[in-house]
């Protein structure tokens, strides 16, 4: 399952997860491929129970896919660009439809300030770079930056209540 849609219903919010959710979260975010007799012994509940949570959790929209997570430079792609897109005048659609269709992009965000939109791409080569900007500039102005190494890497969100 890489991403799941919630099913109708109402979703849960933070007020809506006890400490045994939480606990079930912050175990799946370190390894997703525990098992869950293993992940039943660390919470303290029934194979069946945690189960239960984790299907409640998934249907509800909190737990939204399962991945591995693959370093780009191992698959032949390098360089990794951001992108943020300010848009001309009504082409806010054009830009989310163009990014859907370019496969080196991995995420795209809609975003607040004069850029209305922001994204990741990771390429082959420099070279790749200005092909993928040329489908833009028709349709806004872009701001690109390489990115040469990441400062803090991907993490898990902290689920125990000890973020900010």
């Amino acid at each position: 399952m890489a991403n799941r849609r919630p099913r109708p219903g109402r979703a849960y919010e933070a007020k809506d997860l006890d400490g045994t959710d939480l606990r079930i979260l912050s175990e799946l975010q370190a390894d997703a491929r525990v098992s869950i007799a293993e992940l039943s012994r660390r919470v303290g509940l029934s194979a069946p129970a945690v189960t239960d949570r984790i299907r409640r959790l998934e249907d509800t929209g909190v737990i939204t896919g399962y991945r591995a997570e693959v370093d780009p430079r191992a698959l032949g792609f390098p360089v990794t660009v951001m992108v943020r897109i300010n848009p001309a005048v009504r082409e806010l659609p054009r830009i989310a439809k163009i990014a859907e269709e370019i496969p080196e992009i991995v995420e795209c965000y809609r975003i607040t300030g004069d850029d209305c939109f922001f994204f990741i791409a990771h390429l082959r080569s420099v070279d790749r770079l200005e092909p993928i900007l040329d489908r833009f500039a028709p349709y806004g102005r872009t701001t690109t930056s390489l990115i040469h190494a990441a400062t803090v890497p991907r993490r898990p969100l902290p689920v125990d209540g000890t973020g900010s």
